[in-house]
């Protein structure tokens, strides 16, 4: 079964719900997917060019990880954030899972461990 549809399946329609409030709140998790589908091809865009980074950086023995630039994006994003209405530290807390993922990808292309590229 799908995802939405599992979820539809457990909600209950509360007997006060007009047909309107129901109909707004299928669009609006329309344009949610919508938006959830963007995320997730822009981070697959995001990894290629990371995957490249790493491959680079094996290539000339450079460490899987630079620390400075880390703390470099974790500003930029929060002041980002900031400008967006956002919570800075979700941001935060975002973009360390990705650097995490990054560096464990550049650890793998380092090793030799990596799976094949796609591309």
């Amino acid at each position: 079964m799908h995802y939405r549809q599992s979820m539809a399946a457990h909600e209950e329609r509360p007997a006060d719900a007009g047909q309107d409030a129901l109909d707004q709140l299928h669009s609006i998790r329309e344009s949610i997917d919508n938006i959830d589908a963007a995320l997730i091809h822009l981070l697959a865009e995001r990894f290629k060019f990371t995957q490249q980074v790493g491959r680079l950086k094996a290539v000339h023995g450079l460490p899987t990880a630079d620390p400075g630039r880390e703390l470099e994006q974790i500003d930029r994003l929060r002041a980002l954030a900031v400008e967006s209405h956002l919570d800075p530290m979700f941001a935060e807390k975002f973009l360390n899972f990705v650097i995490a993922e990054v560096i464990h990808h550049h650890v793998q292309i380092a090793t030799g461990t990596a799976a094949t590229d796609p591309s």
